[in-house]
C-alpha cells in the first residue's frame, strides 16, 4: 500500500543544518598579538552585528555578517509509522493499527535549498531556509489476522516505491562561541514542509551541536575547519490527508490479494468459531478466553470490512479517494556527524558533512558566500 506520500514531509529537515561554519573567534597567544592589537584599534565599517565595534574592539575576530548558501543534501532514513486510520471517499475511517503492521520502510531524498543568514550579535546567526526537494520513499506493510490458536498470520502485503516532490520553509539560528581556532556551535530550527497530499504542512524541530576545530593556512583568511556532533529531529507526529486511490493500488494486483485475503480471514474465522463453540461453559466464561475470543473476533471483523471495502473501491479506483491519519517518526532521533569545510577566503567557503550510524545517513555539501552589512 503506497502509504509514501503520507510520511513525506518527515524528510526534509535535514536541509537547515546546511552553511557554511563561520564564527565570531576570540583571539588569543602571544603569536596572534599583533592581529588582537590591530582589531582594537581598526574602525568596524558594518551596522551588523549588533555590538560588532565593542566586540572587535576587545579582541574578538568576526566573520562579514551576511550571508547566503546554496546546499545539496541526499539522505536515506527509516521511518516508524503507527496508529493508521483508513477511509474511502470520504467515508467513515477504519481503524487498522491492530491489523496493519509496518515493516521496514524507508525515505531516501535529495534536494537544493538556499540559505539566506545574518549576525544579530556577535555570537548569534540567524538564518531562513527554502528547498525544494525530490524524494523516494520505499514502504512495506501487511495485513495481520489471528487464529484459534491467537498465532497471528500475514494474510496480504502491500509493498510500494513512490517518487514526488516538496517544498519546505524554515527558520532557525545558531548561537556560537570561539577561541583559539576551537568553537562551539549549537544549530537550531523549525521547519514546515508542504506536499499535495498533506492537509496542511508537517512540522519539524532540529538541534545539531557541533564541536570543531579550525586549522589557518598559509594564506590570511584561508583554512580547514573539521568537526564532529550530533543530529537530533523531532517531527509532528499527527499527519492527516487525501490521496487518489490510482496512487495507492493497481487494480489486477491488488484485487488477487483482496480475493486471497477474504479466504484467509473466512478460514480463520471458522477456526475460531469452532474453537469457542467446543470449549465447556465454564472454559468460555474464563475471563483469558474471553479476551481471546473477543480479540480475534474484532481483528477479524475489522479485517474482514477493509477488504469489503477495498474490493468495492477497486470498481471504481480512477475515481475514488482515500482518506487516512496516522502517526510518523524516524526510527532513531539522533545520529553521529562528522564535517569538514574549507574557506577560501573570509567571502567563499566549501562545505562537506556526513551523517551516520542508527538509522539514517546523510551527506550534503554547500558553498557559501558572505559579505559585511
Amino acid at each position: 500500500m503506497k502509504y509514501s506520500k503520507l510520511i513525506t514531509a518527515f524528510l526534509l529537515f535535514i536541509v537547515f543544518q546546511m552553511s557554511g561554519q563561520v564564527y565570531t573567534e576570540k583571539i588569543v597567544g602571544q603569536k596572534n598579538q599583533e592581529l588582537k592589537d590591530s582589531l582594537k584599534v581598526a574602525e568596524y565599517p558594518y551596522a551588523l552585528p549588533i555590538w560588532g565595534k565593542k566586540v572587535a574592539q576587545k579582541g574578538y575576530k568576526l566573520p562579514y555578517s551576511a550571508g547566503l548558501s546554496i546546499n545539496y543534501f541526499w539522505q536515506d532514513s527509516e521511518i516508524v509509522i503507527s496508529d493508521l486510520e483508513v477511509g474511502f471517499n470520504n467515508g467513515p475511517k477504519f481503524n487498522l493499527d491492530e491489523i496493519v503492521r509496518f515493516e521496514k520502510s524507508s525515505v531516501a531524498a535529495s534536494s537544493i535549498s538556499i540559505r539566506p543568514d545574518i549576525w544579530l550579535l556577535p555570537f548569534l546567526n540567524i538564518y531562513g531556509v527554502f528547498g525544494k526537494a525530490k524524494t523516494s520513499t520505499k514502504i512495506n506493510a501487511g495485513i495481520w489476522i489471528p487464529d484459534d490458536a491467537n498465532n497471528w498470520s500475514k494474510i496480504a502485503d502491500f509493498n510500494t516505491h513512490a517518487d514526488f516532490d516538496a517544498t519546505t520553509f524554515g527558520l532557525g539560528m545558531t548561537p556560537t562561541i570561539g577561541i583559539g581556532g576551537g568553537w562551539l556551535a549549537l544549530d537550531m530550527n523549525v521547519a514546515w514542509t508542504d506536499i499535495s497530499s498533506l492537509d496542511k504542512p508537517a512540522f519539524s524541530y532540529v538541534f545539531g551541536p557541533r564541536l570543531g576545530k579550525t586549522f589557518n593556512l598559509p594564506k590570511q583568511d584561508r583554512n580547514i575547519a573539521v568537526w564532529v556532533g550530533g543530529f537530533r529531529v523531532h517531527i509532528s507526529g499527527d499527519t492527516n490527508g487525501d490521496i487518489p486511490l490510482s496512487q495507492v493500488f493497481s487494480t489486477a494486483d491488488t484485487q488477487a490479494k483482496v480475493d486471497e485475503g477474504f479466504t484467509k480471514v473466512a478460514d480463520n474465522q471458522e477456526k475460531v468459531d469452532n474453537w469457542w463453540n467446543g470449549l465447556t461453559p465454564a472454559q468460555q466464561n474464563n475471563p483469558a478466553n474471553i479476551a481471546k475470543h473477543n480479540t480475534a473476533n474484532r481483528a477479524l471483523e475489522s479485517a474482514g470490512n477493509f477488504l469489503t471495502t477495498i474490493d468495492g473501491a477497486l470498481s471504481t479506483v480512477d475515481s475514488s479517494s482515500i482518506q487516512y491519519s496516522l502517526q510518523k517518526r524516524p526510527k532513531d532521533m539522533w545520529n553521529f556527524i562528522v564535517g569538514t569545510q574549507f574557506q577560501y577566503n573570509k567571502h567563499l567557503m566549501f562545505r562537506l558533512e556526513c551523517g551516520f550510524l542508527a538509522s539514517r545517513t546523510q551527506v550534503l555539501g554547500g558553498l557559501q558566500y558572505r559579505f559585511g552589512l
